[in-house]
């Protein structure tokens, strides 16, 4: 255990004194904060107001505080991932670098190391988001706060599960990699499709009904789902304590992607934890697999 915490502090050390790594770990939420400032928040605002009935008349502050947690949680849903490839740039250095060898030819085990890299990726990766959901919390405090108690912590949840998530699949595909130019690359394409793909960028209600039956088949679909509930159901009940009907919020929800649908039958929120936390340990769990094998091999 102590040579395993001495590589954990070692490795988040080195993460956080890389001022490209961290940088680089930044850019997607950047990304999308300076969208929304010139072009998505208009676009949500629209959006949202067309679904609403002309005949009621809801406050500005709830539309922003929607159009904000809609925000927030796109942001939050892609950075748990991607975020998660750029502190994994430390494993696939060292071994462009070779110092995974001089670990190797010591008393260090191949188990420890492994397990070294995941958990100082995902401490690094929990570190910046934090960080990035307590930027976004202070933001919808100013625009318009509808978020219980119950609401932060499970968001906080959220963030926990997706990192988890996000951290065993850069350390699969970090695995096979061997240069931190490919390493580059793979996070540059993660970075530009992954928000599609998940629905952070555009509600899979806005998607083909084909294409949006395929995306439910993937686990990050429902890591967006969490977080837009936990982020926008205190501001949708508020909508409808204004007089706007159960049905029109409910179609609100569904072209928000708070309802999700497989195959057409309603994703509650439970199945939505289930399937998340059960790709997150099969995930983990191919990593442990991929490190034994390995570790056999080099014996």
């Amino acid at each position: 255990m102590k040579t395993l915490s001495i590589l954990i502090k070692r490795n988040v050390k080195l993460f956080f004194k890389d001022k490209g790594m961290f940088f680089t770990a930044l850019i997607t939420p950047v990304i999308l904060l300076v969208l929304y400032a010139s072009f998505l928040g208009n676009v949500f605002r629209d959006s949202l107001n067309a679904g609403i009935p002309d005949a009621y008349s809801v406050p500005k502050r709830i539309i922003d505080g929607i159009v904000g947690g809609q925000l927030a949680s796109s942001i939050l849903a892609v950075a748990c991932i991607t975020v998660a490839f750029c502190t994994n740039f430390v494993m696939v250095q060292d071994r462009a670098s070779g110092t995974v060898n001089d670990f190797l030819v010591s008393p260090v085990k191949n188990a420890a190391l492994s397990f070294s890299y995941y958990i100082a990726a995902l401490i690094a990766t929990l570190i910046v988001c934090c960080t990035a959901t307590a930027v976004l919390l202070v933001y919808l405090g100013f625009i318009g706060w509808y978020l219980s108690a119950t609401d932060v912590v499970l968001l906080l949840a959220d963030v926990l599960l997706l990192s988890l998530f996000g951290t065993a699949l850069s350390s699969i595909v970090g695995f096979f990699l061997k240069s931190q130019g490919q390493m580059s690359a793979v996070g540059a394409i993660v970075s530009a499709g992954y928000g599609f793909i998940c629905g952070a960028y555009m509600p899979l209600s806005s998607f083909e009904p084909g294409l949006r039956n395929v995306l439910m088949c993937l686990p990050g679909t429902y890591g967006t789902g969490l977080v837009r509930n936990h982020l926008m159901r205190g501001a949708l009940n508020e909508m409808n304590d204004h007089g706007v009907p159960a049905d029109a919020v409910e179609k609100i929800k569904d072209s928000l992607d708070c309802n999700l649908y497989f195959f057409g039958n309603k994703v509650n929120i439970p199945v939505m934890y289930l399937v998340l936390f059960a790709a997150t340990a099969a995930l983990i769990a191919l990593y442990i697999a991929l490190n034994a094998v390995k570790g056999k091999k080099e014996k």
